[in-house]
């Protein structure tokens, strides 16, 4: 079936149709990352948005059971040039297309991706659609009616609606004992992706996912070593609720902050965020630590970024930057025991370099770290 994805500057796109038919619109942005196609579809992070793969080749070691990072898929749509239909690998359940259409996600191959990224690219990220079932006309005039990404709260859209504990065993019901475990942390979820609570209990941390509209109150109410702030979909200026819970908070417990978490911690303390044109979107971005001069290859999804220059007054001390555009990849406050990262330490995109953030966490919270 012929698909077309309609951008909002009139520009159109043909190709097939993948996964469901029908119509999925949203922001479209791209991601450089190579593999990891069912981690991104499936991360709240993408919630609102049409992914773009850079890379020519996806779904080739197909779908599995086990690397799903939330409850359900996120993304808007999902474009790409070519989509794999006779996948290969030992872990391989299911084709990239089933699983797409099993999950009600529209999409479109046989795009070419590198003329669409180079438009993002030029433009910066714009809303679009990908329609099985209208003229690129009638899609083009459909978009100009929806709601734009900026315009909605997506945050509140994923965030759990019953709070739930992560241990050895993985997910486990808000009652289960917190015994043999090193600290117990609460984790605000903006939007968590499970291998956050995963490299936790990896380190023999008990963790306790609470939406993202509790208040400070009831995050102290469980007593927590330290207080982790999700990553997250959209505009964190517009988390006015989520801000001030985070405010209540620095002080009273350590607190780390991972993507949003690093945005909501700096706005919390007076900083500003701003809008990338297109975006940071894959694995493969150098960030320099500028505490001890290493340089990590990074997995990042963020199209927001905490403004440098507003840093000053907050308390808060730079420590990572990004070595492509010099924009904040991390910052620390010491009298508040708090510590941040932009990018996504939880993700494993070849190399591992960022993993040691959970140890410097818990050292955080055994009183040892920055």
């Amino acid at each position: 079936m012929r698909a077309h994805l309609v951008l909002e500057d009139g520009s159109v796109f043909a190709g097939e149709s993948l996964g469901a038919t029908g119509r999925a619109t949203g922001e479209l942005v791209f991601t450089t990352s190579m593999t990891g196609y069912q981690e991104i579809l499936t991360d709240p992070s993408y919630a609102g948005q049409i992914v773009l793969m850079t890379y020519p080749l996806i779904g080739n070691y197909g779908v599995n059971d086990e690397s799903d990072e939330s409850r359900r898929a996120q993304a808007a749509g999902f474009v790409v040039r070519e989509a794999c239909e006779t996948p290969s690998n030992w872990r391989a359940r299911a084709a990239l297309h089933d699983y797409l259409a099993a999950r009600g996600i529209v999409a479109i191959s046989g795009v070419d991706t590198r003329a669409v990224t180079l438009r993002v690219r030029y433009y910066g990220v714009m809303m679009a659609t990908i329609t099985t079932d209208e003229t690129p006309d009638e899609a083009f005039h459909r978009l100009q009616t929806v709601p734009r990404y900026d315009e909605e709260d997506f945050v509140y859209r994923v965030t759990t609606p019953e709070p739930y504990k992560w241990g050895y065993d993985g997910m486990e019901p808000i009652d289960a004992p917190d015994d043999h475990y090193r600290k117990r942390v609460v984790i605000l979820d903006c939007g968590v992706k499970w291998n956050i609570p995963r490299r936790l209990a990896s380190l023999g941390v008990r963790s306790i996912i609470l939406p993202a509209t509790a208040t400070a109150e009831q995050v102290l109410a469980y007593q927590p070593d330290g207080v982790l702030l999700s990553p997250g979909p959209g505009d964190p200026a517009r988390l006015q609720p989520v801000i001030e819970t985070v405010r209540q908070l620095l002080g009273k417990v350590p607190v780390a902050g991972i993507c949003l978490g690093n945005q909501l911690v700096s706005l919390a303390l007076g900083a500003r965020t701003y809008k990338l044109k297109f975006g940071h979107r894959g694995g493969n971005h150098p960030v320099k630590n500028l505490l001890t001069g290493r340089v990590d290859i990074t997995a990042q999804n963020h199209g927001y970024a905490v403004d440098r220059d507003s840093l000053d007054g907050t308390g808060l001390e730079l420590t990572h930057i990004n070595l492509n555009d010099g924009t904040v990849e991390g910052v620390r406050h010491r009298d508040l025991r708090v510590m941040t990262l932009q990018y996504h330490p939880e993700a494993a995109p070849g190399p591992w370099d960022s993993r040691p953030f959970f140890n410097e966490f818990l050292a955080l919270m055994d009183g040892r770290g920055a």
